[in-house]
């Protein structure tokens, strides 16, 4: 029997537990930082979120911590370009990143978060995994490279999210998880299990919630 390459994340039972538990506690805005310097201090692990403009990752944050307006979400792209931190609790950070690949904002602009970016990816030893949000109706793009190639240079490990998948139909869906496994195999730094997601039903929440909880 052939193993699926890039199987659907399974959480254990206790996982999911504890992603309930994790995410039913205090999650709050820590900081928006512009340079490495504003960096909190490096003392519990964290993850991040990646995704390109407009993937529907301040949305997907909300979802997961249940406040609709913990994540500042936007028709414009390009408007976050700070690095934020979000407490949960007191045992992780969860990093929001600039949404990448948008085309309006200033070639000034963007290299300098880019450069940010890379320095953090490089530099942030309690970074654990990085969630790289992929629109389900379009798959991994050209600009979804860049990042994962980025990821790999920086040896971090990274798990995809497929981001509103109540907006395609279960062929459609199938056909975009094939290209996603695909262009994932070419990254050695990608985690080998997807998390399906959508924030307006709920679908995957509770899932990703578990996986988040089960990084150590």
């Amino acid at each position: 029997m052939t193993t699926l390459t890039f199987p659907l994340s399974d959480p254990s039972p206790e996982d999911l537990e504890a992603g309930r538990l994790l995410f039913a506690g205090r999650v709050e805005f820590l900081k928006g930082v512009v340079a490495v310097g504003g960096l909190p201090p490096g003392d519990r692990p964290e993850v991040c979120f990646a995704g390109r403009s407009n993937v529907g990752k301040s949305s997907l944050i909300n979802a997961l911590t249940g406040r609709r307006t913990l994540a500042r979400a936007s028709n414009t792209p390009g408007r976050t370009q700070e690095i934020n931190y979000f407490t949960l609790g007191d045992t992780r950070y969860m990093v929001d990143l600039p949404g990448y690949g948008y085309a309006e904002a200033p070639v000034a602009v963007v290299a300098k978060w880019q450069a940010l970016l890379r320095a953090y990816l490089a530099g942030r030893s309690t970074l654990r995994r990085a969630f790289v949000l992929i629109d389900a109706r379009h798959g991994v793009k050209k600009v979804d490279e860049d990042i994962l190639n980025l990821l790999d240079r920086s040896a971090v490990p990274f798990q995809a999210v497929l981001t509103k998948t109540d907006k395609i139909s279960t062929a459609t869906l199938d056909e975009t998880l094939a290209q996603v496994r695909s262009a994932l195999a070419r990254h050695p730094a990608a985690f080998p299990e997807l998390v399906l997601t959508s924030s307006h039903t709920g679908d995957g929440i509770e899932t990703l919630r578990g996986v988040i909880a089960g990084i150590g």
